[in-house]
């Protein structure tokens, strides 16, 4: 059941809210009917928050919250930690980072694992910010684990994407060029009271003429919520005007879903174990070995 009023959520509510993303975050039975009878149709934008680590992105979320919960608005985050690829385990350390908003009704926070995932998002995200909207969010932002250009992953689920960074990020501005500059609707320099910010600044906006594809760029100090207002006043426009990406925002979404659909038989630690095993033989083939687990491979676009 959606809260769409402006009464803040109860605590049961809260509660089935978690239990839900937790049916769909591992595939429990019913996720699949419990997405498909969703009521889908309320217009509550996706807001996606990328960046190299380092760059202040849960510090710039806990302050965006707070920016975008006036007027009894409800905000819900997932942020996405980095799973190791040793022992599976995440840090899900962004709840203790945005403690602050624990005690508000209006605010929900959700960390989840990428679980190997290179893009920086759980192959579940998806699903769980539809579970979001369907439950009457006002706001739903994704902050993800800032692992660089494979981070445009965030361009198939974001509405709205906004990209952190800091003025020593150095030679990096460069690398934007390719992929992430694509991406972002926004540029935010965090930490903005560091030297050389004005100059990033500078070097920033003449990237992006010469690109030819000018967008708004911030500064902002998070830890001390200034230039929040500005980000978040571009948030709330953003959400009032037709996304022209969505046709192609539901294709990728529909893509991400198949692929994982067909990739949910394949269990990835126990494939780590069986390679393991098969490296202690001679002539060890990676692709002979996949071939005789029946791994399909298809040169097939």
């Amino acid at each position: 059941m959606s809260n769409t009023g402006q009464q803040p959520f109860s605590t049961k509510q809260l509660r089935q809210i978690a239990r839900r993303l937790t049916m769909v975050e591992n595939d429990l039975p019913g996720a699949m009917q419990l997405l498909a009878n969703a009521d889908l149709s309320r217009n509550t934008p996706i807001i996606g928050i990328t960046g190299p680590p380092g760059a202040g992105k849960s510090t710039l979320v806990n302050a965006l919250i707070a920016e975008l919960t006036t007027g009894s608005k409800k905000v819900a985050v997932l942020a996405v930690d980095p799973t190791s690829p040793f022992n599976h385990g995440s840090l899900l350390g962004d709840r203790i980072r945005m403690a602050a908003h624990f005690n508000n009704p209006n605010v929900f926070i959700r960390s989840i694992a990428t679980r190997g995932s290179l893009g920086g998002l759980s192959a579940r995200t998806i699903e769980m910010t539809d579970v979001l909207r369907a439950e009457g969010f006002d706001h739903i932002i994704v902050e993800t684990v800032g692992v660089g250009q494979s981070e445009i992953e965030i361009a198939g689920l974001a509405d709205i994407t906004l990209l952190v960074l800091v003025p020593e990020s150095g030679d990096e501005i460069q690398n934007i060029k390719s992929g992430i500059m694509e991406i972002a609707d926004a540029f935010i320099i965090n930490k903005a009271d560091r030297d050389g910010a004005d100059t990033y600044y500078n070097t920033l906006q003449k990237l992006l003429a010469q690109s030819g594809k000018p967008m708004p760029i911030y500064k902002a100090i998070a830890s001390q919520n200034k230039g929040m207002a500005e980000i978040a006043e571009f948030v709330s426009l953003q959400t009032h005007h037709p996304n022209p990406k969505r046709a192609m925002l539901l294709a990728e979404k529909a893509w991400q879903i198949i692929r994982d659909r067909r990739m949910a038989n394949i269990d990835k630690k126990k494939l780590q174990q069986d390679i393991a095993e098969a490296l202690t033989r001679d002539g060890f083939n990676l692709y002979q070995f996949l071939l005789n687990a029946k791994v399909e491979i298809s040169n097939s676009k």
